[in-house]
């Protein structure tokens, strides 16, 4: 194969990556967010500020350390769209995580994106389930994670972290989305809102209908 068909494949493979990311493509330098529709000008994912309004505070977030005082030990604080207007259409985000010893961001979902996470300080325990794609099994991948060590969540699977460290841990995680979404698995099976049906539960999980009763009654805190 010549340079110029290798360099064909290589170019059109490219393309068929952006063509299959998540978030669409931008159509213009940005577009900030705003409220009110009132005083928007282009539509974008969500209504656009009008670019000659924009400044420079548009593209900018503090972020200080979330509080861990609650029952998992750990607190996300997320910059996505919703908080950062300025990302709107540029199909990236992030959030900051705090765990104090022992603390876990519980098993979720980020069903519209990949997530990637580095631990800034601490010791994490780490993982994730994969779908039934392997002969029905669902897989578990784990690692433990020190300052620096970086790992992946592939897009819409189960994962987890767990501080396993003597102190408080740090991590930032990034996600291919502006708004990457979260669905923390125990607040949506047993604290939905209406709730999911005892039988239901009972069946899929095995256990008896006063287990489910027990669950759901139970106060499913959100870290996020």
């Amino acid at each position: 194969m010549t340079i110029i068909a290798h360099f064909i494949v290589a170019f059109l493979a490219l393309a068929s990556s952006f063509a299959s990311a998540y978030d669409p493509s931008p159509l213009q330098d940005f577009c900030v967010a705003v409220n009110d529709t009132k005083s928007a000008v282009f539509v974008n994912g969500k209504f656009c500020k009008d670019p000659m309004l924009v400044v420079a505070e548009d593209f900018f977030k503090h972020v200080d350390a979330g509080n861990t005082s609650n029952k998992l030990g750990s607190k996300v604080t997320p910059v996505s769209v919703n908080e950062l207007f300025g990302l709107n259409t540029l199909g990236i985000s992030l959030a900051r995580i705090d765990f104090a010893p022992r603390g876990l961001n519980p098993p979720h979902i980020h069903p519209r994106g990949t997530e990637i996470l580095i631990v800034i300080e601490g010791t994490l325990h780490v993982g994730f389930v994969t779908s039934n794609q392997n002969n029905g099994q669902n897989r578990l991948f784990t690692k433990v994670l020190n300052k620096g060590d970086v790992f992946v969540f592939p897009i819409g699977l189960p994962h987890f972290q767990l501080n396993v460290g003597y102190g408080n841990a740090v991590a930032i995680a990034a996600l291919s989305s502006q708004n990457a979404g979260v669905i923390t698995i125990a607040n949506a099976v047993f604290g939905s809102t209406p709730p999911i049906s005892d039988e239901v539960l009972a069946k899929a999980f095995q256990i008896d209908k006063n287990t489910i009763d027990y669950l759901q009654k139970q106060f499913w805190y959100d870290n996020n």
